[in-house]
């Protein structure tokens, strides 16, 4: 027994270090975003995006599949920004997708996530019922599950009413952290950061499937 849990450990380990990153850029698109109210993924109790944006500076939405290899990569990223600039006005929300909420509840605890996390759907069968995927495919999004799925929101731009916006930066992929930091940053009103790194965008096809075991591509 205690074989296989190692080597079963040693699996999931490989399989996320070797899963293929699927970074996008940072790009301003037209997306007519509503206001949303749903339970958190910790205590079931009711969180409100318009609420939790209050005095922020900057929001960052971050929709994810807990089973999906990419999220896997991306959560320590999304993580340490809330970390390191939550002080100074973002603030960062999870959308659990596609996955049972005891599966969500795993993924936060295994990446030691710390902020609000609520979940739109818990079913694999919701794929195309959320407003995730309607977003996303209004975004250009061509990807299979769209996990990870990111919009950045400027609260002081928010609007009352049926849409809170109707134009803002998404990512249709992974963050890439260089870009994504610098843009936080001087949303943020902070100095830029001197530090710079190359990253690849990858242009294959999504690794994401929740019933692919393997490292090959769905």
């Amino acid at each position: 027994m205690k074989t296989f849990l190692l080597f079963a450990i040693l699996l999931l380990s490989f399989t996320v270090a070797n899963a293929q990153h699927e970074f996008a850029p940072l790009v301003e698109k037209e997306i007519k975003y509503k206001d949303w109210t749903y339970k958190q993924v910790r205590d079931d109790k009711e969180l409100n995006l318009l609420s939790a944006a209050s005095g922020k500076k900057l929001v960052l939405v971050v929709y994810f599949a807990p089973w999906c290899p990419n999220w896997k990569l991306q959560a320590p990223v999304v993580q340490k920004f809330y970390e390191k600039y939550n002080a100074d006005g973002l603030e960062i929300i999870g959308v659990g997708e596609y996955a049972s909420v005891d599966s969500m509840k795993t993924s936060l605890d295994t990446y030691k996530i710390t902020f609000p996390v609520v979940y739109e759907s818990d079913s694999t069968a919701a794929k195309q019922k959320t407003p995730h995927y309607e977003y996303r495919k209004t975004t250009g999004d061509t990807r299979n599950w769209g996990s990870p799925w990111s919009i950045f929101l400027v609260p002081s731009q928010l609007k009352k009413g049926e849409f809170l916006t109707e134009k803002a930066f998404v990512v249709n992929g992974e963050l890439i952290e260089t870009e994504s930091e610098t843009f936080i940053r001087e949303k943020l009103g902070l100095p830029k950061d001197e530090k710079k790194a190359q990253v690849s965008i990858s242009k294959q096809g999504e690794v994401c499937d929740p019933n692919e075991t393997s490292l090959k591509k769905p």
